[in-house]
């Protein structure tokens, strides 16, 4: 996969795709590839003014993007399955979900609709139920793919089943650490459990190394500082830092259970190449608890969804 570029991506006539915060940075530069390839394409957001504008932009290039816009808040499971329920109502199955939206190292602990700790409750939770509510879906397509975004950041995580909100002892990075960690978790347990149930999903997940985007600006002046001088050499693109998350959506060579990421120095920027898993996010008792805890929260059953 050295070198794999967008021109790499195979035709994607007759697909249809569902990007989470896709109205700016990675995830409008994923739907952008995807329209050029030939996908029909649901962008989504929180707002809907920027979710016009990311439209006209895509509209722009491509005038005859076959392209929508969404209204879907991960924060709040409500619109959740509110958006699951209008997408079923649209469009009678899905090629490709791609979990993309996140927050970033909030400086004060904040939570969702639902009373989650807000980077636990939307980078993971609620990709966790909008999975499960678009998993039937997901089986009417005939080779169905979910890519779950990770990052770097997992590999200093760990799901603290004890202070999962961080209730007790709330610390920004710790928190985005948990989530993304539990999203690549979510990734390896989605393929297992499709293995076992016959889902027929192909699950995979990405992260784009330090792609320079809104998200990574980081909170805290000493953070956007540092950042200022470094990240001319150890960073890349919005452009290039999506090219791992396509490779995963995209590539007949992305294994099932796989993570794919930026093959250059610390896996910071470069071509798609497999990407390190640490052992807390291969660890089976862990998955299986985090799935369970995870179902507890939000209500919602991949068992009963599956039909």
């Amino acid at each position: 996969m050295s070198n794999w570029t967008v021109a790499d991506i195979p035709p994607q006539h007759g697909k249809l795709a569902v990007i989470t915060g896709s109205t700016a940075g990675l995830g409008l530069e994923a739907a952008l590839q995807l329209v050029k390839k030939g996908a029909q394409v649901v962008l989504t957001g929180r707002n809907d003014a920027k979710g016009r504008d990311a439209v006209e932009k895509i509209r722009a290039q491509i005038p005859e993007a076959n392209i929508a816009y969404e209204n879907l808040d991960l924060a709040n499971l409500a619109s959740v399955a509110d958006f699951a329920k209008r997408f079923a109502a649209s469009y009678p199955s899905l090629d490709l979900l791609i979990n993309n939206a996140g927050v970033m190292a909030l400086p004060k602990r904040q939570t969702t609709a639902d009373g989650f700790e807000m980077q636990f409750g939307t980078n993971y939770l609620g990709h966790y139920s909008l999975t499960a509510h678009l998993l039937a879906a997901l089986r009417r397509s005939p080779a169905p793919r979910v890519v779950n975004l990770s990052s770097l950041a997992h590999r200093l995580g760990f799901i603290d089943f004890s202070d999962l909100q961080g209730e007790r002892f709330y610390m920004p990075w710790k928190a985005y650490n948990q989530s993304k960690l539990a999203m690549l978790v979510f990734a390896l347990e989605l393929q297992r459990r499709s293995d076992a149930a016959g889902w027929n999903l192909t699950s995979v997940a990405a992260h784009p190394g330090w792609a320079r985007t809104d998200l990574f600006n980081g909170p805290g002046t000493l953070f956007t500082l540092a950042s200022s001088f470094v990240a001319p050499l150890l960073s890349q693109s919005a452009e290039n830092g999506t090219m791992p998350i396509l490779y995963a959506a995209t590539s007949p060579q992305a294994k099932p259970g796989g993570y794919y990421g930026p093959d250059g120095m610390s896996e910071l920027k470069g071509s798609p190449g497999t990407a390190r898993i640490m052992p807390q996010a291969s660890d089976k008792t862990t998955a299986v608890k985090l799935w369970d805890v995870s179902e507890q929260l939000t209500g919602v059953s991949f068992a009963l969804a599956a039909f």
